[in-house]
């Protein structure tokens, strides 16, 4: 008798924002798929909001979970998660997958803010987030990495980031961490110990004439210019609490 094959979770969720003519936004497509559930929450002025609801635990071993969101021109769409993201352990053997593909046309604006993604002993998953947006459009993202529970080694952990405007690529990183990550990782040039990484990425075409100064937020957390009306601002700490203090902080910092 033949052994039992686990496979792994597809799952696909997805949101389009548009004008409504009326000054404000409306939702043509609103999808979610398996594990994945969003819900239209209540909103004030132009701006649509989407809570993203898990509806099953995972990502487990094998599951390949996916988010596109696109926003029209003139549109206003904020995003967020209703629980963390926990990347788990399961029966399916390899790496999980998370993709987040985005797209912001002409005179749109998105902002991106999910909940931390936590890093499980025992998991392996990859993280890709690609966004393109046009000339004109405004963007607020914030991605925030917890390796490991309260006082447990963390999983394999690989995120990549690409960011592109206009059709040019300002940003393209990626950062490897846990079991068989290149080593030096957790070294004093990477996380230095600190178990909590996030990114905020801020673009607004005013940045074109006048671009933030490239400086220190603190101990831990760094702003930096990108090759476009965007900025970057990288932050380590201790714990998801603390590392998004400093993220709400350097979001504060930038108006």
């Amino acid at each position: 008798m033949g052994g039992v094959i686990a496979t792994g979770v597809r799952a696909t969720a997805r949101i389009v924002a548009r004008e409504d003519g009326r000054g404000g936004t409306a939702l043509p497509v609103l999808e979610g798929d398996g594990p994945l559930a969003l819900r239209r929450i209540r909103a004030t002025g132009s701006e649509a909001r989407v809570m993203l609801v898990g509806a099953m635990s995972g990502p487990l071993g094998g599951d390949h979970f996916g988010v596109e969101a696109g926003v029209e021109r003139g549109a206003r769409l904020r995003v967020g998660s209703a629980a963390a993201t926990i990347a788990l352990p399961g029966q399916a053997k390899g790496e999980s997958r998370y993709d987040v593909r985005l797209r912001v046309d002409e005179d749109g604006e998105l902002h991106w803010l999910p909940e931390q993604l936590i890093s499980v002993c025992g998991s392996d998953l990859r993280v890709t987030t690609r966004v393109d947006l046009a000339a004109s459009a405004r963007l607020v993202l914030r991605e925030e990495q917890v390796l490991g529970r309260a006082g447990e080694e963390p999983g394999r952990l690989t995120s990549r980031l690409t960011l592109r405007i206009g059709g040019r690529t300002v940003l393209d990183q990626e950062l490897a961490c846990g079991p068989g990550a290149p080593g030096g990782w957790d070294g004093p040039a990477v996380l230095a110990g600190h178990r909590a990484v996030g990114q905020l990425v801020v673009v607004r075409p005013e940045f074109t004439q006048e671009p933030p100064v490239a400086r220190m937020l603190g101990e831990c957390a760094a702003l930096a210019p990108l090759a476009g009306p965007a900025v970057l601002v990288t932050a380590v700490a201790a714990d998801g609490l603390r590392l998004r203090r400093v993220l709400d902080e350097a979001l504060v910092a930038l108006g």
